[in-house]
């Protein structure tokens, strides 16, 4: 059933997973850590909204009948989707779209793979079953999930096969009676350590060793697992300082398997390329977690167009023609986006698993659309702030004697110098510090290399009546 943020955290401190920062493991609750204390109390929020607006973010489990996160519904009706849409949105308005892993994002990918559990059955082995009971575990409980699918960037050449002594990528050493034994590593667990559970899916890459090919979700403090973190944008705690780091960072690591035990209840796929090569679209994994996506990012766009006209209204710059153009830009790309997933809800059909599936195309041509327009919104709010961006007091500076001349030198035209600089330090906080730059690298690659993202969106189209269009006018002519 929904959990509360209380016993989110709670649940959290208690696994005492292996993580590492700065090279020293973290000891005592994660809770307590700058670099988690943060966005644990962010991602609380979420569940609290759920528990307390429960006609929004739950439903019935169809199983126990407890009131149970929405994420993990499996969508039979185009309102269905309609609904989940509206939750996501309402979660990610609390974080204003910068969580890019908040809970339901996995979770909808669990779902997907559960709502598709025929495709992992094999003989005398029980994978369709262990997906399901994974998915019901984790609805039944509000688990949460971080997720690893990358090998470790060692060559990435199109020939290249991992052939080391040394083993890297993370592989099967070894079958047991008990389960199967990873050893290597991961990249890149957003969000790892900090999470119930990590869901391990097939590996790019060339899939020539039966070793590489499995699928599974295990406990994030499952003995042998290690989370080794990079460094933490959180510079210190000061909401003043940095207003959007100090809440919303998330954090990314490398998942080490030193030895890691899998047991066989906790595998899905095994050995199988076929199924591994084809697990994101037969299930409709990408296409779920696309239609999360976009609906955050719909968001995180609002976020930025507020962000940019509060400057605008701050420095009294509106008139220019120059602004109004870049506005323009930025109410342009929202309003592509919010069509595009609407399209994707209205085209939605039922697949030959009796679920609601939104259409691919318009959440294909949004995630190839908005790596590219990210990085252009992020550099309009530069532009407009200009130099404002770069004297920035902290918050010491303000409770100092220097306080009387920050009020009279960068008071704003309809503001005070703290309100101005609050906001401002918002704007450098999304754009120029390195959390802010970890947004737009993340936003760049959210779903892979964004040339391959391209490639796939006009291979996958459907482009036959358009050439049709042609053919019949050149017939007539």
């Amino acid at each position: 059933m929904a959990v509360s943020g209380e016993q989110y955290i709670s649940r959290i401190d208690h696994l005492n997973n292996d993580v590492w920062i700065n090279g020293k493991k973290i000891e005592g609750k994660l809770s307590n850590h700058p670099a988690f204390q943060g966005v644990l109390k962010s991602k609380a929020v979420l569940y609290d909204l759920a528990i307390s607006k429960k006609d929004m973010f739950t439903f019935k489990s169809p199983f126990t009948k407890n009131d149970v996160n929405f994420s993990f519904q499996k969508p039979e009706t185009k309102e269905d989707l309609e609904k989940r849409m509206v939750a996501t949105q309402e979660w990610a308005k609390t974080n204003l779209g910068l969580l890019g892993r908040s809970p339901d994002y996995v979770n909808t990918g669990i779902m997907a793979l559960a709502g598709s559990s025929l495709l992992f059955k094999k003989k005398n082995k029980m994978y369709d079953a262990n997906i399901t009971n994974i998915y019901n575990r984790a609805m039944e409980n509000d688990l949460s999930f971080t997720h690893t699918f990358i090998n470790p960037q060692v060559n990435r050449s199109i020939s290249y096969i991992d052939t080391s002594d040394n083993i890297i990528a993370a592989k099967v050493v070894r079958e047991t009676h008990d389960g199967i034994i990873i050893k290597g590593a991961r990249l890149l667990a957003t969000q790892g350590g900090i999470t119930d559970e990590v869901l391990v899916l097939p590996g790019g890459g060339n899939y020539v060793e039966d070793c590489y090919i499995y699928a599974f979700a295990i406990p994030s403090n499952t003995p042998g697992l290690k989370f080794i973190c990079r460094e933490s944008f959180v510079y210190n705690d000061s909401e003043f300082d940095y207003p959007l780091a100090s809440r919303f960072e998330e954090m990314d690591s490398i998942v080490v398997f030193d030895n890691v035990l899998v047991p066989w209840d906790r595998v899905f796929l095994y050995k199988h390329f076929d199924k591994a090569f084809n697990i994101f679209s037969e299930t409709q994994f990408n296409t779920m977690l696309l239609f999360q996506a976009v609906s955050r990012m719909i968001i995180k766009t609002e976020f930025i167009l507020g962000l940019s006209e509060s400057i605008v209204q701050c420095i009294n710059i509106s008139e220019f023609q120059h602004v109004k153009d870049k506005m323009s830009e930025i109410i342009t790309a929202l309003e592509i986006l919010r069509s595009l997933l609407l399209s994707s809800v209205h085209h939605a059909k039922l697949n030959d698993k009796n679920l609601m599936i939104p259409d691919s195309n318009p959440l294909n041509a949004a995630i190839n659309y908005y790596p590219k327009i990210y990085p252009r919104l992020v550099g309009i709010i530069q532009l407009l702030g200009g130099s404002g961006l770069i004297l920035l007091p902290n918050d010491k500076q303000f409770n100092s004697p220097l306080r009387s001349y920050l009020n009279n030198y960068l008071q704003g035209t309809n503001s005070t110098a703290e309100e101005k600089i609050k906001l401002f330090r918002i704007a450098w906080d999304l754009c120029m510090s390195a959390f802010g730059t970890r947004q737009t690298h993340f936003e760049r690659f959210f779903f892979g290399d964004p040339v391959r993202i391209g490639m796939g969106l006009y291979s996958g189209y459907p482009k036959e009546r358009y050439i049709d269009m042609v053919n019949k006018f050149t017939t007539k002519t």
